[in-house]
């Protein structure tokens, strides 16, 4: 009698084991949503928008000869960063004035054709060219157009 007892006991348990176990499938193991959970914190901050990361412009690259205009003491250097470019140079020496003031250190250059660029970075390596280009880009949304000059022999 005893031996039934035992196993009486034991397939009933083991069926309300097996029926608790089925009235949860397909709802998980919790019997509340996670918005009553007191491990879930509620985020009340709004919303921050991310800017899309957009895939960088390329740099646009040009080779001219030129020759440093305002600065005729100046150092010669391999490449250039270009912010702008003007067919007079009154133009360029107030575009000049515009950039100090906003923290960079222009030099206007003259190319073959006449016309004046406005470097505000000059190297030897093209690297640190580009790095400076992309610096700037980031820094001064106004300023995506910004390219390398290589100076020809």
């Amino acid at each position: 009698m005893k031996k039934h007892l035992k196993i009486i006991t034991l397939l009933t348990l083991t069926t309300f084991i097996l029926s608790s176990c089925a009235s949860l499938s397909n709802q998980g193991s919790s019997s509340f949503d996670d918005s009553d959970s007191p491990y879930v914190e509620e985020d009340n901050k709004p919303a921050v928008k991310k800017k899309p990361k957009t895939t960088a412009a390329p740099v646009v690259v040009k080779e001219e000869k030129v020759k440093v205009v305002d600065e005729p003491e100046a150092e010669v250097f391999k490449y250039y960063v270009i912010i702008g470019s003007f067919k007079v140079l009154d133009n360029a020496q107030t575009y000049k004035t515009q950039l100090r003031s906003e923290g960079f250190m222009p030099v206007i250059l003259e190319n073959e054709n006449g016309l004046y660029r406005v470097s505000v970075s000059a190297y030897n390596t093209e690297m640190p060219a580009r790095d400076k280009i992309g610096g700037i880009r980031e820094k001064f949304e106004k300023y995506n157009d910004v390219w390398l000059l290589i100076r020809k022999q």
